[in-house]
């Protein structure tokens, strides 16, 4: 059948790639670790990234990125937003005029301010799928009902795609706001900071459910300025994705939140896990993005602070109720 290659091993990676695997899809998957490589074909296990599982034998796992692009009718990309100009960089004019590629990263890349799309777009020259949506790759890979967003500018690629993926569990919806789905799922990553440097202060359940929900119309306001619609950020890739993401234990973002609202450094938080919480990197991009544009976001303007200015969480936290007042809409 197709043949598909995943570009990333982390757990997400893992997990898309022994869904397609489990398809009966041939699916290579590319790992820079080349011990992580070894243990993929040798033990069919990813023990750093997804430990307890066992995956299919339709992956065969390279650590050679241009083998693993050049014969592929589908790449899937799932490399961290800011290494993933770096890595398609290199094997560019590897891969086929008519390959499919689609995006599972969620962020924004610094400095260029774009999203993970737009950086394909300005690498491979073509336009790239998008699958977004509330999805950890724990209960996905457990097979637990899961519903995702695959947004493409066009539509018999969005057919096509909608058909590979989907699953008795995990369910596949089409749409054509490519933009809109990628705001939402890399935004989202920075609203989970701040949910998690709530609950990490203990300040209940009201301050959470407000935050998600002024967090919300920051992200509605800043995708309505770039262009997206506005009706995108009120379904998974939006709404569905930032509930997960802002309550979730399982969100590597909200962990980051959390630990911050303990009273630890940032630096101590990430050299405790090999995984990529997106929203840090994200947080600095989205507040450039809300300067650029003139749009007003409070919340992400103080977990930016936070993260880069070493700002208090709690006098954030302060800072942002004591707003002048105003009227909801």
């Amino acid at each position: 059948m197709s043949y598909i290659s995943v570009i990333g091993a982390g757990s997400w990676g893992t997990t898309l790639a022994n869904l397609l695997a489990e398809k009966d899809y041939d699916v290579t998957l590319w790992a820079f670790e080349k011990d992580l490589v070894q243990e993929i074909n040798r033990s069919r296990t990813n023990g750093t990234f997804l430990p307890g599982v066992t995956l299919s034998l339709n992956i065969e796992a390279t650590d050679n990125i241009k083998d693993a692009v050049k014969t592929a009718r589908f790449i899937l990309s799932v490399v961290p937003t800011q290494f993933t100009r770096p890595v398609f960089k290199g094997v560019a004019s590897c891969i086929a005029s008519d390959t499919v590629i689609i995006s599972a990263s969620k962020g924004i890349e610094q400095g260029t301010l774009l999203t993970v799309s737009s950086i394909l777009k300005e690498v491979t020259n073509r336009e790239a799928a998008v699958l977004s949506g509330p999805s950890f790759a724990k209960e996905v890979i457990s097979k637990h009902p899961t519903a995702v967003t695959l947004a493409t500018k066009d539509p018999d690629t969005g057919l096509q795609l909608q058909e590979i993926f989907n699953t008795n569990y995990f369910r596949v919806y089409t749409h054509s706001d490519v933009l809109g789905a990628e705001l939402g799922g890399a935004l989202k990553n920075v609203i989970a900071i701040a949910s998690g440097i709530c609950d990490g202060l203990g300040l209940g359940h009201n301050a959470r459910a407000a935050l998600i929900t002024r967090g919300l119309a920051e992200i509605v306001r800043l995708g309505k300025a770039i262009g997206a619609d506005p009706q995108t950020f009120s379904g998974l890739s939006g709404l569905g994705d930032l509930v997960l993401t802002c309550t979730g234990p399982l969100s590597r973002n909200y962990s980051v939140g959390t630990n911050l609202g303990k009273g630890l450094t940032l630096r101590d938080i990430l050299a405790s896990t090999k995984s990529v919480a997106e929203g840090v990197a994200t947080a600095s991009s989205a507040y450039e993005l809300s300067q650029k544009y003139g749009v007003e976001m409070p919340i992400v303007e103080q977990v930016y602070k936070v993260i880069y200015k070493g700002k208090n969480p709690a006098e954030a936290v302060k800072e942002l109720m004591n707003r002048s007042l105003k009227s909801e809409f």
